[in-house]
């Protein structure tokens, strides 16, 4: 649950988010504002279950706040905190729907337990939401969802025969593990360079589209049509009696060139498919869905806009050409920044080792091939794989999505413009960009109240991302080094000849009696001693 602190007393504030260990129950502290126009935006950023409220502050009351909050979010939670005991305050607060009206001042157990109590209430409530009409409708418009989530379990083999018939007819799908079916996989081909329409941010798009039109296309066949996890259009037939697999097939691929041609005529792009090398029984759905898988991926190396049929591959020997001297060079050339010099190089190991492959199995072989190599090469550096390939890191996590070779020579291109540009900027800069804008900022606005919370919002990170950042490139905590810088701000100040009271300012302090701790604390002797 997260939890909004506001409450204009900064002393009284930073206590209830600091000293009570929220954290060991599940609650997240995810803000604090001093007044109520500040908790307004910070609520509609934070999105917080539960506020805690103190009802007199400067340009918006609590009161006001609470009933503002209460036309916009109903179910949120609000306790108030207040030092007034008078009877029309709670009386009001309850009537807005306050969860519970605390006096000041209450204990910290206190403030915990009620907060609490109101995660709790806040969960049964959301439960409630949940009836039997809300599931109904819900389970109808998921059904599509379930049914493709269900056919994606039976083409991977995750369910026992009687799980598929005990699914099926829960999902009120008519399959029978007598039948025979066949599997077809179809997908976008890669768009190339000069395609000006769409991008590969658009892919998401063009196979939804793509699932559109061959739904509507089959919809007269026997067959389910579902989206696997990479996007692909999934298309399982359904043959009923007992015909003979080669007819069945050769239907099939009939089916799917025309297929095809419908998408190229309505996207005026090209899809290649996939199909299964022959017809089985429910248990055999994983086998013939990758059969079909692995006929797709043979368009890496026949092309695209074509209906491939699954053949059995012989087993044969892979020649995996290596050219350990042009690698040295590759590497020698990326380490001295000869950015021509290591195209060239990378280019001659490329006609050598891939120019000349005919299978999909020899292509994914090099694809690793090529990987390691430049893993080795980044890691010999000290760095990180992720940082240096950027957006192109996915191809080493999932090179499958590597699907024609002018696409592979594209990536190895940019791995070494990427592998350079990382080496240039390592020599550039020797510190974290983040960190210099905050010392930046402690420095230039060192007369006022600073919180990691804070400085995060300002730079739009995460918190606890932000603290363990600046701990790695200081060595300090945040808080820490603030008070450091203040307290040698104040020292210096007041060593000028400068009031105790204006030096306490000048760092941020206006309680000078609380300056006053916090200086002897840090150094021993009070501010007066070092002003004399």
């Amino acid at each position: 649950m997260h939890l909004l602190i506001v409450e204009d007393e900064i002393r009284l504030r930073h206590a209830l988010a600091n000293n009570i260990p929220w954290d060991q129950y599940g609650i997240e502290v995810v803000g604090q504002a001093g007044n109520g126009t500040e908790a307004l935006r910070l609520i509609e950023r934070k999105k917080p279950e539960i506020v805690l409220l103190d009802l007199q502050m400067p340009e918006m009351d609590g009161l006001t706040l609470a009933r503002k909050l209460r036309q916009t979010d109903p179910l949120l939670k609000i306790i108030v905190l207040s030092g007034h005991d008078d009877f029309a305050y709670a009386q009001e607060a309850l009537e807005l729907g306050v969860l519970k009206y605390l006096l000041k001042p209450a204990g910290e157990e206190e403030i915990l337990m009620t907060v609490l109590e109101a995660a709790e209430r806040l969960k049964k409530e959301l439960e409630q939401r949940h009836n039997q009409d809300e599931l109904k409708e819900k389970w109808k418009l998921h059904l599509p969802f379930l049914i493709n989530d269900f056919m994606q379990g039976w083409l991977n083999g995750k369910f026992e025969a009687w799980e598929i018939e005990y699914k099926s007819n829960a999902l009120q799908l008519e399959l029978t593990m007598d039948d025979k079916y066949a599997v077809v996989v179809i997908d976008m081909d890669p768009i190339s360079e000069a395609e000006q329409r769409f991008s590969k941010r658009d892919t998401p798009l063009l196979q939804f589209s793509l699932s559109s039109i061959v739904k509507e296309f089959l919809q007269s066949e026997r067959c389910w049509v579902s989206t696997d996890y990479a996007g692909c259009s999934v298309v399982v037939f359904q043959v009923a009696g007992n015909q003979e697999a080669n007819i069945v097939l050769q239907k099939i691929n009939t089916i799917t060139e025309k297929l095809l041609f419908t998408v190229h005529s309505c996207l005026r792009l090209t899809a290649s498919a996939g199909i299964s090398g022959a017809i089985g029984g429910g248990e055999d759905m994983n086998k013939l869905y990758i059969q079909a898988v692995r006929a797709l991926q043979n368009r890496i190396v026949l092309g695209h806009d074509l209906a491939i049929p699954y053949r059995e591959e012989q087993g044969r020997e892979l020649a995996l050409m290596l050219e350990p001297n042009l690698e040295k060079a590759l590497e020698i050339a990326l380490e001295t920044g000869e950015g021509d010099k290591a195209s060239e190089m990378m280019t001659a190991i490329w006609d050598g080792a891939v120019a000349k492959l005919l299978t999909f199995g020899d292509m994914q072989e090099h694809i690793l091939y090529f990987a390691s190599l430049f893993v080795r090469m980044i890691q010999k550096q000290g760095w990180s794989v992720q940082e240096v390939a950027g957006d192109d890191y996915m191809y080493f996590v999932n090179h499958r999505e590597l699907t024609t070779k002018e696409q592979i020579l594209l990536w190895l291109q940019r791995m070494i413009k990427a592998y350079l540009n990382y080496a240039n900027q390592r020599r550039k800069s020797t510190s974290h960009s983040i960190i210099k804008t905050i010392l930046s900022l402690v420095e230039k606005e060192i007369d006022q109240e600073m919180t990691l919370h804070a400085v995060a919002d300002r730079l739009y990170v995460n918190s606890s991302y932000l603290s363990r950042l600046f701990k790695q490139e200081t060595g300090k905590a945040f808080s820490t080094y603030v008070l450091e810088r203040k307290m040698e701000r104040a020292k210096a100040t007041l060593q000028e000849g400068v009031r105790v009271y204006d030096a306490a300012a000048a760092v941020g302090y206006r309680d000078v009696s609380y300056f006053t701790r916090v200086f002897r604390k840090f150094w021993g002797v009070t501010p007066g001693e070092v002003r004399n």
